[in-house]
């Protein structure tokens, strides 16, 4: 797995990111059966404002999230629940492109300490989740978010996170 990070704030620990980034992402895609050197993703770390701004642009909603997503190819399929297709496995040194991801720093911040888990632990559930997204999962239909939240706890557990859908009862 190939993650062009662009750290744009100097918020970020690039380093420290960069490695999560990795390990996310490369889990994404070895869950799903893909060999993760064959892809890249460019992310972009940056803070809130930048993100708002993004936001507003390419969403309509004028206020700073944690995440965007913009995926190369729709890969989403038209039958709510279903897997979505595979993206083509690239042939020689050249990586597939699946995709940008920028991630908002002071929202990540805000939502871990909100959540009571550890930032590190955090932003891998985003860096997830958008990877995801990049992979044509989705989360609009009820059926579409039921399979992804299933798969990140799936990748999630595997990378020793727990799974942050799981509501336990008492």
């Amino acid at each position: 797995m190939t993650v062009d990070l662009i750290c744009e704030s100097p918020l970020w620990k690039a380093p420290e990111l960069a490695g999560l980034a990795e390990r996310a992402s490369a889990a994404v895609l070895a869950h799903l059966g893909l060999t993760p050197e064959t892809h890249e993703i460019a992310l972009l770390a940056c803070d809130d404002a930048r993100i708002a701004t993004l936001n507003t642009e390419f969403r309509g909603k004028p206020a700073p999230t944690n995440v965007l997503s913009w995926p190369e190819t729709d890969l989403a399929p038209e039958t709510p629940g279903a897997m979505p297709a595979a993206p083509a496995e690239a042939q020689g040194p050249e990586a597939g492109f699946l995709g940008d991801i920028a991630i908002a720093y002071e929202t990540c911040t805000r939502e871990a300490a909100e959540q009571a888990k550890p930032f590190a632990h955090h932003v891998t559930h985003l860096i997830v989740h958008a990877t995801l997204h990049l992979l044509g999962f989705d989360h609009i239909r009820d059926e579409d978010a039921t399979l992804m939240e299933q798969i990140e706890g799936e990748i999630l557990g595997n990378l020793g996170i727990p799974d942050p859908y799981w509501h336990g009862n008492g």
